[in-house]
């Protein structure tokens, strides 16, 4: 079994896909306990804003390196989320730090739900991702035997 470059990689990007779970995770949960009234707006939206940043570079970082180890498919996979994730903080709203919610808008219900659905999906985007990553991995260290 030989340890190429995209082997390692995919494992890489499995262990960033584990964080980036827990980022969604933790996104869920914050935005359950805005919906209960557990927490305020402002303390909320100044948890989740620092994150939203690193998410993002994390994911592109991972995106790049398997371009750079000429996996395409797995490129071609995680380009739509970068597409969107990009076009949802070109129009953000606007605000002095970086991230994507505002306070004065975080509780108006149809902006909680669609925050909401945003998390539940990236968990399920994560989530499968780790998995194919773990596969991939596999493939490619058992096919690199030759």
């Amino acid at each position: 079994m030989a340890f190429t470059f995209a082997a390692f990689c995919y494992l890489l990007a499995m262990i960033l896909s584990a964080v980036l779970i827990f980022f969604a995770i933790y996104h869920i949960i914050a935005f359950d306990e805005l919906k209960t009234d557990y927490k305020n707006p402002i303390d909320q939206c100044n948890s989740l804003n620092p994150l939203v940043l690193p998410e993002y570079i994390i994911h592109i970082f991972f995106t790049v390196l398997f371009l750079f180890a000429g996996q395409i498919g797995t490129v071609a996979l995680n380009v739509p989320l970068i597409a969107y994730n990009v076009y949802r903080y070109v129009n953000r709203p606007v605000m002095s730090q970086p991230g994507l919610y505002d306070p004065t808008t975080i509780m108006n219900a149809d902006v909680l739900s669609r925050c909401m659905r945003e998390g539940w999906i990236k968990l399920a985007f994560f989530l499968l991702s780790f998995f194919y990553y773990l596969y991939s991995m596999i493939y490619v260290l058992v096919s690199s035997t030759s």
